[in-house]
């Protein structure tokens, strides 16, 4: 039967064994790779931020007449949580209460699920804002934005 043999058996050595290197480069000696798009491009940015991007928008158009609204937080959440209604909700909001700000939450993926394109995006989500701040206002979402329903 045979024995196992530890390496290196024949030659004794004082040394310890050597701990794995740092790979500084690629196997093949190119170098790490850089990013895929420079930062200014659009592709560098996340469907998340991109998404982000629409919601502060949104905000900042509705801001400039409605000063109050600096007030109000305005989250991006990836889903609602579980709900046991029928449709699946694009928004929410929650009055302050004790310290906490007043909030308005905007679903990331229901909203995108709605939408085919990025203009359509844009419309959702500020259509979904609207209603959210005019509910927290306790006004209809014509008189918070105008343009409310038109585009």
């Amino acid at each position: 039967m045979d024995s196992p043999v530890p390496p290196n058996s024949s030659h004794p050595s004082t040394e310890p064994p050597a701990e794995p290197r740092v790979r500084r480069r690629d196997r093949h000696g190119r170098g790490m790779r850089g990013p895929v798009a420079p930062p200014q491009v659009p592709l560098s940015s996340s469907r998340a931020d991109t998404f982000r991007d629409l919601v502060l928008d949104s905000v900042e158009r509705l801001e400039r007449h409605w000063p109050q609204l600096a007030d109000i937080e305005f989250l991006v959440m990836e889903v609602p949580p579980s709900v046991s209604e029928e449709t699946v909700p694009l928004g929410g909001s929650a009055p302050a209460e004790k310290g906490e700000p007043a909030r308005v939450v905007v679903y990331r993926r229901p909203v995108e699920i709605r939408s085919k394109s990025r203009d359509e995006r844009a419309l959702l989500v500020h259509e979904v804002v609207v209603e959210q701040v005019a509910e927290l206002l306790g006004l209809s979402p014509e008189s918070v934005d105008p343009r409310y329903g038109q585009d």
